[in-house]
């Protein structure tokens, strides 16, 4: 609004004649705003006329809003929209808001809403010529008529962007619900499209979960960009995502490829039904992956299975590794540890004295020696198959 609107003098008997005769027209300009809508945005034109009262009272909210810009102005620092009424706000914010869950473009609106703006001033110039208001007073009621048109497109824009929050917080955690679902086992398979559906996420044939250290920002960030197709896991003591069909068109490959120099694992693909076991199974590999006995970045557990298996419980494989052992305990440390090593040496390489002596960077001499001391403790049970397969299980795949 200029500067100059206060010295231009709007009776209050132009006003009120000006709002009798607005209120007249309102039906006329309801039509013709009807029919200009309905070439290019169809929809709109049948929504007015659908909700034809609802849209009435719309009417009525701008002819009030135009009469009082038409005589106070805006309030000094009143940017588009901060002026508007609290119901009138409110009004405009819900179209914004229903545009989008409507899922159509603001712009279409905004489009909308110009037409509206030409129609309703034709309205308003043929009526203020009626009554003969003067050309000043047609100046102020056309800058009336855009301002309005400003405000309530800065509160449906408002509106839309309050419902793009909503709906992004909402959608997430409905994939969040439906993430905890599928770990817990617990429901059924109509309980999980329900939330399926609820969620907007199809249901894959197989999946597979990535999990990573929550104090590892860097592997979660990366997690957390993997795409929306993919479901978030967010647990105390780890944090990932289910990826759908890991084995389709070769994005386990592209997983891996993303997740390269990252400390995370990504789990074996299964059936949705065995998730909460392959979520078992991921922990264990991401607690092996923390502590050292894997060392992959990214763990790949299909590759890796034998390693989590013989490591999953600690303490029963320190309890084998006791056993196995236990010729060895009178030893002095030193040379207890020479000989563990050797032994372990020795079935990493199914006897290869060579490839021993490579690898413990020893004389084949020495690797003899120490073979003969160990046959000499252990007896007749290094050529057991049963006894050499837990001195394997006990010792191999503890790399630490």
């Amino acid at each position: 609004m200029s500067d100059s609107h206060n010295e231009i003098p709007i009776t209050p008997d132009a006003l009120e004649q000006l709002s009798e005769e607005l209120d007249a027209r309102m039906p006329d300009l309801l039509d013709e705003v009807r029919d200009l809508l309905a070439a290019e945005w169809p929809d709109y034109a049948r929504y007015l006329d659908e909700h034809r009262p609802e849209v009435a009272e719309v009417g009525v909210l701008f002819v009030h809003r135009l009469l009082d810009l038409a005589e106070h102005g805006p309030r000094p620092g009143d940017s588009a929209g901060e002026g508007v009424p609290p119901p009138t706000q409110l009004v405009f914010e819900q179209v914004g808001r229903q545009q989008l869950q409507d899922g159509a473009d603001l712009s279409d609106l905004l489009g909308a809403y110009q037409v509206g703006a030409r129609a309703a001033w034709h309205h308003v110039a043929e009526t203020a010529l009626k009554l003969d208001l003067g050309p000043e007073v047609l100046a102020v009621l056309a800058e009336a008529v855009f301002a309005f048109v400003d405000e309530f497109s800065a509160a449906s824009a408002h509106g839309y962007v309050l419902e793009q929050s909503a709906s992004s917080a909402a959608r997430e955690r409905h994939r969040e619900e439906l993430a905890e679902l599928l770990l817990s086992g617990r429901s059924d398979t109509i309980g999980i499209r329900i939330a399926a559906e609820r969620a907007g996420w199809q249901l894959p044939t197989d999946v597979a979960v990535v999990l990573a250290d929550p104090a590892d920002t860097r592997s979660c960030g990366v997690i957390e960009h993997l795409g929306t197709h993919c479901l978030p896991i967010r647990r105390d003591d780890a944090v990932g995502a289910i990826v759908p069909n890991p084995m389709l068109g070769g994005r386990i490959t592209r997983l891996i490829g993303a997740l390269r120099g990252c400390d995370v694992v990504i789990g074996h693909p299964l059936t949705l039904d065995l998730l909460p076991t392959g979520m078992r199974i991921a922990r264990t590999a991401l607690r092996l992956r923390k502590s050292g006995v894997l060392s992959g970045s990214p763990v790949v557990v299909a590759d890796e299975l034998d390693t989590i298996i013989a490591n999953r419980d600690e303490w029963l494989l320190e309890s084998l590794r006791s056993q196995v052992l236990q010729p060895l305990r009178e030893l002095p440390d030193n040379k207890r540890d020479r000989l563990v090593e050797t032994l372990r040496s020795w079935l990493w390489n199914m006897g290869d004295r060579h490839a021993m002596a490579e690898e413990l960077h020893i004389h084949p001499q020495t690797v003899r020696y120490r073979m003969d001391r160990l046959h000499e403790v252990f007896g007749d049970k290094l050529d057991s198959p049963r006894e050499r397969a837990r001195m394997y299980l006990a010792l191999t795949w503890d790399r630490r």
